[in-house]
C-alpha cells in the first residue's frame, strides 16, 4: 500500500489487480476514519461491515480471474442524501435519523456495479440546505486545511472526507453549487453535471429543477474518472437524459490549444479578496500560455441569480419536504391527531434553516404572491440561460472564481442568512441555467487556504471542462499539497 492515504483512485485500483489485497486497503481507510473523524466530523455513519464485504468481493473476483471494473478496491464516501439499501440514509436530520432504505440510488448501483468500496456516508447540511455544513443536526465538519473555517456546504462532508485524505474518492450532491464550493474550500476539484446527465433516482430531493449528483477528487482525472462511472440514462428518472455519455477521462489529456476562455471581467475585477482575483488571473495566464484564447463575455442577468435561486429553490423545497408529515417519517408522537403531528413533526425533526426554506418558498407559492415572486423568478432564470448562450457563441467555457473568498471561519456567518447565500454568488448562475461545471484548485491564499476556479461549458460538454480543468491543475494546481491542519 505504498503512498497510504494519498494515493490515486488509479494506483489503487492498479494495486488491486496486480493482487494487493482490497480487504487490506479498505481496513486502513476505515482505521483512518476512526482516527480522524472525531475532529473532522466528516462521516455520520462508517459502514465497516458493508465495506469490507464489498472488498472481499473484488479479492475473490480477481483470484478467480473475473474481469475487475474501473473502481474495483477503489474506496468511496457517499454525501448521507444518497439513499444506500440497508444503511442509513439521514440528510443530516433527526426527522431521518434512523431511516434505512430499502434500495440503492441508481449512482450507488452504479458504483457497486464498478467494483467500488462505500465507506460511509457524510455530513452535510441538513437536507442539502446550506453553504458552510454548519445546518447539520449531527455537528459541525471542520476544513482540513484550517479546523476553524468552514468545509463549505452543503457537500462538505465529502470534500473535508476527500481533503483529509479519509476517501480517494467522493460522492456529493449540486443544487446551487454544493458540489463545487465545498470543492474550492477544501482544494479537490469538483465537477457539476448537466442537469440531467446523472441519474437523480435514490437522491433525497431538495429542489427537483436544481439537484445534480456531483464527483469529487482531488485531481481533475479522478474526477473524470467517476464521472464515467456514474453518468447515463436511466429510465427511473423522468429528468435523465437519454444520450450519449462521454469520455471525460480521455478528455484529461487533449490540451486547451484553440480553446476560447471566456472571461466575465466585471465580475472578475469586482472581486474585493486580492487572493482570490490573482489565483483566477494566474490560472488564466497559464491557459493562454497553453494555447487557449482569453474573451471577454458579459452574463447581465447573473447579479440576479440568488434572488432567483432562493425564490426556486425554496419553492420547490417547500413541495418536496411536505412528505415528511409525520406518518412515514418523522417523530409522531402517540395520541397527537394528524394536525399536531404534522406541526409537531417540522418543529422536532427540522432545523432552524430548512424552516426558514419552507416558510420562504411556501410564501412565493401562496395565492396572491405566485406570480409577483415565483414566475417572476422563472423569467429571470430564462434570462440568465440566454446570457450563458449568447456567451457561448464567442466562448468555449466561461471562467469565474468559484467563490468570492476562500473558505471563512466558522460561525462567521451564521448570524446573517443573506451573507451566507452570497457564498455561493458564482456557481448559482451556471446551476440556474442547468448547465455543466467545474471548480478546481488554482492555488493558495496567502494564509495558505486553497483557491477555485469555475469553468462552465455548454450543455453536455463535460470532457472540455475536463481538458481546461486538467490544464489548469498542469499549471498550478495543488495536488501535492497536504492539509496542515492534519499535521
Amino acid at each position: 500500500m505504498s503512498g497510504f492515504p494519498w494515493q490515486s483512485a488509479f494506483e489503487i485500483r492498479e494495486q488491486v489487480a496486480s493482487g494487493v489485497s482490497a480487504v487490506d486497503i479498505t481496513r486502513a481507510y476505515l482505521a483512518r476514519i476512526e482516527e480522524l473523524n472525531p475532529t473532522l466530523s466528516c462521516f455520520l455513519t462508517i459502514d465497516h461491515e458493508g465495506a469490507l464485504a464489498a472488498a472481499a468481493q473484488v479479492d475473490h473476483a480477481r483470484d478467480d480471474g473475473e474481469e475487475l471494473g474501473p473502481l474495483a478496491g477503489v474506496p468511496i464516501a457517499l454525501k448521507d442524501n444518497l439513499c444506500t439499501r440497508g444503511v442509513r440514509t439521514t440528510c443530516a436530520s433527526k426527522i431521518l435519523g434512523e431511516y434505512i432504505p430499502p434500495y440503492d440510488a441508481h449512482v450507488v448501483e452504479a458504483l457497486r456495479a464498478s467494483g467500488a468500496v462505500i465507506l460511509g456516508k457524510t455530513n452535510l447540511d441538513e437536507f442539502a440546505m446550506g453553504s458552510s455544513n454548519e445546518n447539520s443536526a449531527f455537528g459541525v465538519v471542520h476544513n482540513p486545511w484550517a479546523l476553524g473555517r468552514a468545509p463549505g456546504g452543503s457537500s462538505g462532508g465529502s470534500a473535508c472526507a476527500t481533503a483529509a485524505g479519509l476517501a480517494p474518492l467522493a460522492l456529493g450532491s449540486d443544487t446551487g453549487g454544493s458540489v463545487r464550493q465545498p470543492g474550492a474550500f477544501c482544494g479537490i476539484t469538483a465537477i457539476k453535471p448537466t442537469y440531467g446527465r446523472v441519474s437523480r433516482y435514490g437522491l433525497v430531493a431538495f429542489a427537483s429543477s436544481l439537484d445534480q449528483i456531483g464527483p469529487m477528487a482531488r485531481s481533475v482525472r479522478e474526477a473524470a474518472g467517476l464521472l464515467e462511472v456514474v453518468a447515463g440514462h436511466d429510465r427511473r428518472d423522468a429528468t435523465s437524459a437519454d444520450r450519449e455519455t462521454g469520455e471525460y477521462l480521455a478528455a484529461c489529456d487533449r490540451g486547451v490549444k484553440g480553446l476560447r476562455v471566456g472571461v466575465v471581467r466585471d465580475l472578475l475585477d469586482g472581486l474585493q479578496d486580492s487572493d482570490v482575483r490573482s489565483g483566477v488571473e494566474a490560472a488564466l495566464s497559464a491557459l493562454e500560455k497553453q494555447g487557449a484564447t482569453l474573451v471577454d463575455v458579459s452574463l447581465p442577468h447573473a447579479k440576479h441569480a440568488v434572488s432567483v435561486y432562493y425564490l426556486v429553490a425554496t419553492a420547490e423545497a417547500s413541495s418536496n419536504l411536505a412528505r415528511f408529515d409525520g406518518m412515514r417519517y418523522g417523530l409522531r408522537v402517540p395520541g397527537e391527531d394528524l394536525v399536531e403531528t404534522y406541526t409537531a413533526t417540522r418543529a422536532r425533526g427540522f432545523g432552524p434553516e430548512v424552516r426558514r426554506r419552507i416558510m420562504l418558498g411556501t410564501y412565493a407559492l401562496s395565492a396572491g404572491y405566485y406570480d409577483a415572486f415565483y414566475l417572476k423568478a422563472q423569467r429571470v432564470r430564462t434570462l440568465i440561460r440566454r446570457d450563458y448562450d449568447t456567451a457561448f457563441e464567442r466562448c468555449d467555457v466561461v471562467c469565474t472564481p468559484t467563490t468570492p473568498t476562500p473558505a471563512f471561519a466558522l460561525g462567521d456567518k451564521t448570524g446573517d442568512p443573506l451573507q451566507m447565500y452570497l457564498a455561493d454568488i458564482f456557481t448559482l448562475p451556471p446551476s440556474l441555467a442547468g448547465l455543466p461545471a467545474i471548480s478546481t484548485p488554482c492555488g493558495l491564499s496567502a494564509e495558505g487556504l486553497p483557491i477555485g476556479l469555475q469553468l462552465v461549458a455548454p450543455p453536455f460538454e463535460e470532457e472540455v471542462l475536463c481538458s481546461a480543468g486538467q490544464a489548469v491543475e498542469d499549471s498550478c494546481g495543488i495536488v501535492g499539497s497536504r492539509p496542515a491542519a492534519l499535521d
